[in-house]
């Protein structure tokens, strides 16, 4: 069975399954009122500034991935300002909007910041009287792990890793998702979206998504879409929860003109290989919570030895221990993480090359539902390199803050 029969497929399934729900709402729309569908919209978001250079031993010390504002001159920053829509408009159709006005445009300058840019634009369908089995169309985080589909207005350390994070720029991308996951199960995954509990929402116990593969916001550059699959099941053991996981993704990754650089070598086509496979486990804060994962695969990758992008190895994870520290009506959560990751970054400059070894110390602190502050101390051992800068290996130690507030 090809891709074009299984889009079908999908497609009329949605229909009849809309049908239906059609005839079974008539029949009892006389007794029972139905709301409109602008009353069922929700608005909401957050924002967070930031100071990532309050103590900084090596000034060249940064990760554009991780924050703009990390090294050189930077000062007080506008990380994330998200506004979201979203709403249940009706009985299995669900759509979510969110827009985040805190993005930098690289090649209009230094100046050029908190432009406005699509994060979240999709619609879910269901295709059973629960909900339990679903399609969602549009952009949006693709199944890869527990760290990527964790909202960063419920994480507690600043970014996410290198290792598993460099899968997907803004871990987003443009395309069909399936998804299913028991009603139980799914209101579990709404309870942990709590962030006392740190959860990553509700993603289904198994996911698959066939995707452009080009990240988020940008073009897709050839027919050879991505393809992704996880699977995932939350525990209850006594009073904690442990989920397990596995994912993996595959597909062509095009290099665009504007990343390379003037000289380096490509492909003819600029198409590489790009896949990965990875294991999750989640051990939920309460109080004691514990996130390990890790991933291998091969992707583009710019070699030093050859002055060109070739497909090559990569792997790395993290470890993070963190513990939920109840005061009143408050929550503190100091943690640790370590993370390491040897590979490229496909989105960046000349598939940029990598070798991390980092260890984060922090602490959250929720003052209420609507402020947290952050703390966090870096102990970064880094080496990013590209045709341009052949020599980077930067180590150093960084004081960073955040101040959230969610509305």
């Amino acid at each position: 069975m090809n891709v074009r029969t299984i889009v079908l497929s999908i497609f009329l399934a949605i229909g009849y399954t809309t049908y239906a729900q059609e005839k079974t709402e008539t029949a009892t729309e006389t007794t029972t009122p139905v709301k409109k569908w602008y009353e069922t919209i929700n608005l909401r978001g957050y924002m967070q500034v930031r100071h990532n250079n309050i103590v900084m031993s090596n000034e060249k010390l940064g990760c554009a991935q991780c924050d703009n504002g990390w090294g050189g001159n930077g000062g007080v920053s506008l990380k994330r300002a998200r506004i979201v829509l979203s709403g249940q408009v009706y009985k299995n159709v669900f759509f979510k909007f969110e827009t985040d006005v805190a993005t930098g445009i690289s090649p209009a300058g230094p100046a050029s910041q908190n432009f406005a840019q699509v994060r979240d634009a999709y619609f879910d369908i269901g295709l059973d009287e629960d909900n339990e089995f679903w399609v969602r169309i549009g952009q949006s985080k693709v199944p890869y792990g527990f760290e990527i589909l964790q909202s960063s207005q419920t994480r507690g350390n600043l970014d996410r890793s290198d290792a598993i994070n460099s899968a997907s720029l803004t871990e987003r991308d443009l395309g069909a998702m399936f998804y299913w996951a028991p009603k139980e199960i799914r209101q579990l995954y709404r309870e942990l979206s709590n962030p006392i509990y740190k959860g990553s929402g509700d993603y289904g116990v198994i996911g698959i998504g066939i995707v452009n593969g080009q990240t988020a916001n940008r073009p897709e550059m050839n027919k050879k879409q991505h393809i992704f699959a996880r699977a995932s099941y939350p525990i209850k053991i006594g009073s904690q929860i442990i989920e397990p996981g596995i994912q993996a993704y595959t597909g062509k990754y095009v290099m665009y003109d504007s990343q390379l650089t003037p000289g380096v070598i490509t492909n003819a086509d600029k198409n590489y290989t790009d896949r990965r496979a990875g294991a999750s486990f989640i051990l939920y804060p309460k109080p004691l919570g514990f996130q390990v994962e890790y991933n291998i695969g091969e992707g583009p990758e710019f070699d030093k030895a050859t002055q060109s992008i070739r497909v090559q190895s990569l792997q790395g994870g993290y470890a993070l221990v963190n513990y939920r520290l109840p005061f009143k009506n408050q929550y503190f959560f100091p943690y640790a993480r370590y993370q390491y990751y040897s590979g490229g970054k496909k989105f960046e400059t000349d598939a940029r090359s990598y070798t991390v070894h980092q260890v984060d110390f922090g602490i959250e602190w929720q003052m209420n539902k609507h402020f947290e502050f952050t703390a966090e101390y870096v102990f970064a051992n880094r080496r990013y390199e590209d045709f341009a800068l052949q020599k980077n290996h930067q180590t150093g130690n960084n004081l960073r803050v955040q101040a959230q507030v969610n509305f």
